[in-house]
């Protein structure tokens, strides 16, 4: 073997060497980048204006559990899920859902909610029954309601085949 087609040999293997060691950079930089936080839980937040009435719908009509209040936010466990209600002096609602709840039996769900002073919306949606509960062409369902600043909350069904 000629000097040339030996520098040639182990150029490409080094190469080959570079390009191998970079994959394997690049899939342990994405699994860190993957692992960082989705082990972690995850902090819900929703702005209210008035502690008293936020923690009287989200308490005693959603039946969440009340934690503590640190003098920013009401603190309630939805489900093993940190809720802060933080307090904020002026705000306009957002136009779509900032919090919500997957359930199981939105039917039952928003029957159950209803007769403790939920209100749901009605968008005109087509495939929205009388209760609010709208069925999606995939069929999974979804009814939205508002708490007492205007946001917009929502209770979800969805078809497990997706």
């Amino acid at each position: 073997m000629t000097k040339a087609k030996r520098r040639q040999r182990e150029s490409l293997k080094s190469i080959k060497l570079f390009f191998a060691c970079e994959a394997t950079f690049d899939q342990s930089k994405k699994t860190a980048i993957k692992t960082m936080l989705s082990g972690q839980n995850i902090v819900a937040f929703v702005p209210t204006t008035d502690f008293e009435r936020a923690r009287a719908f989200y308490e005693g009509k959603l039946g969440l559990e009340f934690k503590y209040e640190d003098g920013f936010a009401l603190v309630l466990d939805a489900n093993g899920i940190m809720l802060r209600i933080a307090k904020v002096p002026d705000f306009a609602p957002a136009r779509f859902t900032i919090l919500g709840w997957e359930v199981n039996g939105i039917q039952e769900m928003t029957g159950k909610l209803s007769e403790n002073g939920v209100q749901f919306e009605h968008f005109g949606l087509p495939n929205q029954d009388d209760a609010g509960v709208w069925t999606a062409p995939s069929g999974d369902k979804v009814a939205w309601f508002k708490d007492p600043d205007g946001n917009i909350l929502s209770l979800s069904e969805h078809v497990k085949s997706h």
